[in-house]
């Protein structure tokens, strides 16, 4: 017998054999490998759902922080806006309170210096008429020296007195 030609009675017995394998293997081995197959598809597919919704979410989550972050750029510039027109307007209160401050201290200032000039005046007044008392009293005593001219001065005051009266 040759290598190429087979046995009739082993080939039978190995169609038998290969019959009783296939039968098996189509009976219990093929449903759990084509379930195992399956399952394995069915875990495959679910997964590459998951990636997709995954994907969308993803896409969802950066344009909601976009959004987030552009609300929060706009209340950042509320604020800053805010901020500015409050800081203008405290700026503006003081200088209107610097004004009055100063018009009211100017005020006082000219009334002092007003009042300490009417002072210097009096005082100015007050020893210029000492001393005009003083120099009347000392010419009128080199004047008066003699009792002629005090008699003389005395009708000229009582003539002058009595003018005035008749006025």
């Amino acid at each position: 017998m040759g290598l190429l030609t087979p046995d009739p009675g082993l080939l039978f017995w190995m169609l038998v054999t290969f019959g009783v394998v296939f039968f098996l293997l189509a009976k219990y081995g093929f449903p759990i490998i084509i379930k195992a197959v399956e399952d394995r598809k069915a875990y495959i597919d679910n997964s590459l759902k998951s990636a997709r919704e995954a994907n969308e979410q993803l896409a969802n989550v950066k344009q909601e922080s976009e959004k987030i972050l552009a609300q929060a750029r706009e209340e950042q510039n509320r604020i800053l806006s805010e901020a500015a027109v409050t800081r203008d307007r405290i700026i503006k209160d003081a200088q209107d309170r610097a004004t009055v401050e100063g018009q009211r201290l100017m005020a006082e200032v000219k009334k002092q210096i007003e009042t300490e000039k009417e002072s210097a005046i009096r005082d100015i007044r007050r020893q210029v008429a000492v001393l005009s008392v003083g120099i009347a009293e000392k010419i009128m005593r080199g004047k008066l020296a003699d009792e002629k001219e005090q008699n003389a001065l005395i009708d000229r005051m009582l003539d002058e007195m009595i003018e005035s009266s008749k006025k």
